[in-house]
């Protein structure tokens, strides 16, 4: 209606004038409201182009949206494991901190394996600490064995002397039987030996690494312990959280609820503008919104990023091939907004429908030498209807708490 309006003033009156005046015909003689078209053919027709321009350049360099919103993500609240529910922490809806229990599963099955680990380890201490005490034994054993070897040699040497000197005063079976002693008393330290050996490698090696078995089962065990602890990832809200003792919660179940993080939803929004501005949108464009949620106040933005595919366009594979028809909807260019001046957001609640527009600025192209007179002015103009969406934003924002309030049905 502006629209037409501003190019009446532009078309018809200069035309009605002219007849008017020039001619001097009057309303109501020579111009009738049978007459109206045929002496205003020209004007009217004029008007209806210069509208249907105005409009098109309008909605196409300075693009609008009313699906707009704050996105913003949520965490689901969901154990690791499964279980029964054995203590609840948190209420249907409450702010909360990284790292608070919201609640925990039955741990009794967890807590017993973890105890079962403990006293493994300590037997595993236990059996080091014997092992140590083997070593020591073994050490003993083996200077008894030495000592014994020793006078058996002893022994030996002496009557093999008395039998080299004088032969026939020591009966060669003594001489016999003391070497059989000798090599016994030499095996006994040898056994001795092994036997130190044997507790010396299960003191180094063997029970060291059962007591690092013994660790990571423990280790294990209070993982699995600790899962049974829900708790919060981030500082944030708690919402619509229904659990209660005695519901059994598993992953493939529901969400226990939500977790809306601190601050989500607030940093900035993102806007969904037709497929035919792809090209008119860029990052650094200066843009204008009004949420619901805080009505009559407009939000200078700024875009940020665009996304540069269409998220109407994704498809996972099957075993169907894809049949275009049924993409009954369009998808839209999405662009990511934040607010150009600091807490340009506060009061708007995530979430929030809002109406954005979005306005072309050709400053550096009309300020540069190269530009043409003629194409400075077209600029010029491109930019300067601008300010016909800037008001129809601002009438919007004057009507959208009447039409919420009044004309949806209350």
């Amino acid at each position: 209606m502006f629209e037409l309006m501003f190019c009446s003033l532009l078309t018809i009156l200069p035309d009605y004038l002219y007849r008017r005046y020039a001619q001097g015909k009057r309303f109501g003689k020579e111009i009738t409201f049978f007459s109206v078209w045929y002496e205003l053919r020209w004007g009217i027709t004029g008007c209806l182009m210069l509208t249907v321009s105005l409009i098109t350049m309008i909605f196409y360099f300075h693009p609008s949206t009313t699906s707009a919103t704050l996105y913003y993500r949520t965490v689901p609240i969901l154990p690791e494991g499964s279980g029964r529910v054995a203590e609840v922490n948190v209420g249907y809806s409450q702010a909360v901190k990284k790292g608070d229990v919201l609640f925990s599963l039955d741990s009794s099955k967890q807590r017993a394996a973890l105890e079962t680990a403990k006293r493994k380890i300590a037997e595993v201490d236990a059996s080091l600490t014997t092992a140590q005490s083997d070593v020591i034994k073994a050490d003993a054993q083996i200077e008894e064995a030495k000592a014994n070897l020793q006078q058996a040699k002893d022994e030996l040497d002496v009557k093999s002397e008395l039998q080299r000197r004088n032969p026939g005063i020591v009966p060669q079976r003594d001489i016999e039987k003391l070497q059989v002693i000798v090599n016994q008393r030499q095996a006994g330290v040898d056994a001795a030996t092994a036997s130190r050996q044997s507790a010396a490698l299960r003191v180094s090696t063997l029970l060291p690494a059962e007591k690092a078995s013994a660790e990571a089962t423990l280790a294990e065990a209070q993982v699995d312990l600790d899962k049974t602890f829900v708790r919060a990832g981030v500082d944030g809200r708690v919402e619509q959280f229904l659990v209660r003792v005695g519901d059994v919660v598993n992953q493939l179940l529901r969400p226990a609820g939500v977790l809306v993080p601190d601050g989500a939803g607030r940093q900035g929004l993102q806007a969904g503008f037709g497929q035919i501005e792809a090209q008119v949108l860029q990052v650094g464009m200066v843009a204008e919104a009004t949420c619901i949620s805080r009505p009559w106040v407009i939000i200078p933005m700024v875009i940020t990023n665009v996304q540069d595919y269409i998220a109407a366009g994704q498809f996972r594979s099957g075993e169907q091939l894809i049949e275009a028809q049924n993409v009954a909807r369009p998808g839209t260019i999405l662009a990511f907004m934040e607010p150009l001046y600091k807490g340009g957001l506060e009061g708007v609640t995530p979430g929030s429908s809002c109406i954005v527009n979005a306005y072309t600025s050709n400053h550096e192209e009309i300020a540069a030498k190269e530009t043409s007179n003629g194409r400075a002015i077209a600029l010029h103009v491109v930019d300067g209807v601008g300010l016909v969406h800037a008001m129809l934003l601002r009438i919007q924002a004057l009507l959208l708490p009447i039409k919420t309030l009044v004309l949806s049905g209350h």
